[in-house]
């Protein structure tokens, strides 16, 4: 759903080495490229060591890639910044405060004025359905729904793009499903371009509108999807997308290719 044709997103020919201690090197990505529109939904996965979160630390700017470059809305990225909100597999949220504080932390620290900062608070607090928890301790919640504060306090600092990594790895299988309908809800209302590295293919295959496949030594992109299933979960029970005939058909075949991979990777493949 991709609000513009024109990418806002550039991911140019990255390329990242790690250096080690003993003297060698890593090549943990290899001439990337990409482009994103702004709106776009894009969940990425593959096999451990494919570089999935290498590359979102460099577009978040927390890694300065050996080569190539990210720009985003024309301007390259050198560091961290407020345009490019993340979202991590724990909410890395601060458990002293209360969740109203947590959200508002980012708005806060900029200056922004506290009655503006509290209706933004409370309007995320509705959004992803904590309205009524906004005075609890970060400790009182489950992580369900601490996760639910994360991404609230994301949104509050307006960020273009969200980068997610494995934001829902951790959760029970219900709750799993609970927060990935809740994502495609603020993708939709949003349209904010999101990022979403996960190991699952069943949520990859529900939350990309587009889907990569990275490959291993060194992490490249291997295969790219274009899929309807992200657009059907936005009004759809989830549920009700996975039977979708296509949907297991992608899955087998991505299954399938991840799995011819990881052989490759333990030396089993002849």
């Amino acid at each position: 759903m991709a609000s513009s044709d024109q990418p806002s997103l550039h991911i140019d020919n990255i390329s990242m080495t790690f250096s080690l201690p003993t003297g060698n090197s890593i090549e943990a990505l290899k001439d990337v490229n990409l482009e994103l529109s702004a709106g776009e939904l894009l969940s990425v996965l593959g096999p451990s060591g494919c570089g999935k979160t290498t590359l979102l630390n460099i577009i978040a700017g927390f890694l300065a890639p050996t080569g190539g470059k990210v720009v985003l809305n024309g301007h390259e990225v050198t560091g961290p910044a407020a345009e490019r909100g993340m979202v991590f597999q724990k909410g890395a949220l601060f458990e002293w405060m209360s969740v109203r504080k947590n959200i508002g932390f980012g708005p806060a620290m900029k200056g922004a004025p506290t009655k503006q900062t509290q209706q933004r608070v409370d309007e995320l607090l509705e959004i992803v359905g904590l309205q009524d928890f906004g005075d609890k301790a970060i400790y009182e919640l489950s992580g369900g729904m601490q996760q639910r504060v994360a991404l609230a306090r994301c949104l509050a600092n307006d960020p273009d793009v969200i980068l997610m990594d494995e934001p829902l790895g951790a959760l029970d299988a219900l709750t799993r499903e609970k927060m990935q309908g809740l994502v495609l809800k603020l993708w939709k209302e949003t349209g904010k371009t999101i990022i979403l590295i996960t190991h699952s293919v069943e949520e990859a295959l529900l939350l990309g509108e587009r889907l990569l496949v990275m490959a291993p030594r060194p992490g490249r992109i291997h295969k790219e999807y274009h899929l309807p299933f992200a657009e059907m979960g936005v009004d759809a029970d989830l549920r009700e997308v996975k039977k979708h005939p296509d949907y297991d058909a992608k899955r087998e075949e991505i299954l399938s290719m991840i799995w011819e991979m990881e052989e490759e990777i333990m030396g089993r493949k002849e």
